[in-house]
């Protein structure tokens, strides 16, 4: 049976890699995937992705890439409807994705965003979060006590080191980290194991990790964009 999943964004800046990934999985299966922006405008990914924010380092997969390709010409990615416009009861699932540069803050500061969300908590549905998309889920108020991961400190931190000197603080969305945000939800936060660079593909998972608490799903960072993906269909189904 066909699911309808609902994947808000901001106008720019969001993972393409975990949007694209989840969203080929889904569309695969024969589940259709709903975009919503603040005001329909067509949203972008982050651009440093596409080319690596550092001499070509630290972007995107190859495989991600080229599916965020195909995602720019899909018809429902290119036609969002309105986040003020939203009935969340008609959707099956919500996902939300994550990304840390600037534009991101549009989609994770938005009191809009944040009522849906629980909203669409209280159906009891699945709902998935990756990266700073836990965030927008701890904002809402819904995490109190429930298992999850996010984007680990030493992650974040790491990344900053490595690239404020040429990039300034576009890893650090905010000055507080997003696993102390997550925390302070009352969350109770998963780190998993220590992961320096290795991603999950499309065939191994090994590299990946995904915290599931019963009908809610999340993930670290875009290396664990594809068993991300495969759980939330998996609920789904």
């Amino acid at each position: 049976m066909s699911r309808s999943v609902l994947v808000p964004l901001p106008d720019r800046d969001f993972d393409l890699t975990e949007v694209s990934v989840p969203w080929h999985l889904l569309t695969r299966a024969g589940h259709r995937v709903v975009f919503a922006t603040e005001a329909g405008a067509v949203p972008a990914g982050d651009p440093l992705l596409v080319k690596g924010p550092l001499f070509g380092k630290l972007g995107a997969a190859p495989d991600a890439l080229a599916l965020y390709r195909a995602l720019e010409q899909d018809a429902a990615f290119r036609a969002p409807l309105r986040w003020g416009d939203l009935r969340m009861a008609e959707f099956d699932a919500l996902l939300l994705p994550g990304g840390h540069a600037p534009g991101m803050k549009q989609y994770l500061a938005s009191e809009v965003l944040h009522a849906h969300v629980r909203d669409f908590w209280a159906l009891e549905r699945p709902v998935a979060a990756i990266c700073h998309g836990v965030v927008v889920a701890a904002r809402a108020g819904v995490l109190g006590g429930v298992r999850t991961t996010c984007l680990p400190r030493y992650m974040e931190r790491l990344a900053y080191l490595l690239t404020f000197w040429k990039l300034g603080r576009y890893y650090r969305t905010y000055p507080e980290y997003v696993q102390d945000e997550v925390r302070r939800a009352a969350a109770r936060f998963e780190r998993g194991p220590i992961n320096l660079g290795r991603r999950g593909t499309e065939t191994d998972d090994r590299p990946a990790f995904v915290v599931e608490d019963g009908r809610y799903v999340s993930a670290r960072w875009p290396g664990d964009a594809w068993l991300f993906g495969k759980k939330l269909l998996a609920k789904l189904e």
